[in-house]
């Protein structure tokens, strides 16, 4: 499964690309989509909704496809939530997005849901995230059940809290030194990965002339400064081609980025990848992506993934959200409290040496 969402995420950022050049329709076409994510890019506060478009029968396919192990099987219920997930998010920024970076930001939040309700959302709100989610629709998403409030020792704290469906917050900060700490960093945590902007142009040069040569463009006009616009292109000529004009840029990529080779593109999909752009009076207000034909598997029948705009959760902190003290969360709700001897008795335990200090 994970090939094929793969595939839906590489399609929509090369499908979403810039202008292509040809015939006056394709040129028309590229300049009005240039026009549309230029104008997206003016906004200070940008939001969408991303849903997976598709059916349990078409999870499952996928999933037996990738050869699971018995028992790792996506449970049908997994498989029915998941069908229905949709995505909001919304960033806000001091700058128009296009020239933000992190600093820049004000907020974000990011919400999932199923079919029945929310699933799980978190905030990034200055120095904090805030995070809540369902316990019930997790333990159906993920096909574990998860513990109940109760169950849980005094010292979990804040994490009843989680499992009550409350929210919580963290600084942000602190949550990354611990996890580096965890990792066994020693300087800390590792800055983000980023591109600086002469890479960036590059780039964007490089996904320009692949699209110039493989994606082809179609127009249609519609009601009310509506407009249609159709990207089509072979998914792994498009995505070879894309690579090879990337792979001399490598070394200017962000440490850890590694590009798939010529080889590991030969299971790639042959089949053509299309996307579907829906401009409102020249704004982007829709992107619909077709994937079936990109699973080569007769039994997925419904499979895509559609984005559109606006919708999102205004980056607010929510009120009354309990503090997680990480520091106490990893000393003491995920660390063993050592027995007393007149509770557990050792004897017959066989070897005294047995390395404790490795779990």
């Amino acid at each position: 499964m994970h090939k094929t969402l793969t595939a839906a995420a590489v399609t929509g950022v090369v499908l979403a690309g810039a202008a292509a050049c040809g015939t006056m329709e394709q040129l028309s076409a590229g300049k009005k989509l240039d026009r549309a994510f230029e104008k997206l890019g003016e906004k200070n506060t940008i939001s969408f909704e991303l849903d997976l478009d598709t059916d349990a029968a078409s999870l499952k396919a996928l999933d037996a496809e990738s050869e699971p192990e018995p028992g790792e099987e996506i449970p049908d219920e997994a498989a029915e939530l998941l069908s229905g997930v949709k995505i909001k998010v919304t960033v806000q920024s001091k700058k128009p997005i296009a020239e933000s970076g992190e600093k820049d930001l004000v907020g974000t939040a990011v919400k999932l849901s199923g079919p029945d309700g929310d699933i799980a959302e978190y905030r990034v709100i200055g120095d904090y995230t805030y995070f809540r989610s369902d316990r019930d629709a997790v333990s159906r998403a993920t096909g574990s059940p998860m513990p109940a409030p109760e169950d849980l020792p005094p010292q979990a704290g804040a994490i009843k809290d989680v499992l009550e469906g409350k929210w919580v917050k963290f600084n942000t900060k602190e949550m990354r030194k611990t996890a580096a700490e965890g990792q066994g960093a020693e300087e800390g945590p590792a800055p983000a990965p980023s591109v600086d902007a002469k890479t960036q142009k590059k780039l964007v040069n490089a996904l320009r002339k692949v699209i110039a040569h493989e994606v082809r463009f179609k127009t249609a006009g519609g009601e009310d400064g509506t407009e249609h616009i159709t990207a089509t292109a072979p998914f792994r000529t498009l995505v070879t081609e894309l690579l090879r004009e990337i792979r001399p840029l490598a070394d200017d990529l962000p440490p850890g980025v590694e590009l798939p080779t010529e080889k590991d593109l030969k299971d790639a999909p042959v089949a053509k990848a299309t996307a579907d752009f829906t401009l409102k009076n020249g704004e982007l207000s829709e992107v619909d992506v077709d994937l079936a034909k990109l699973a080569d598997n007769a039994k997925v029948k419904k499979l895509g993934l559609t984005l559109r705009m606006g919708g999102g959760t205004r980056p607010t902190a929510p009120a009354g959200a309990t503090e997680l003290d990480l520091e106490e969360l990893a000393q003491g709700f995920f660390g063993a409290p050592e027995p007393d001897d007149a509770e557990f008795d050792t004897s017959g335990l066989g070897d005294p040496d047995f390395p404790q200090d490795e779990y």
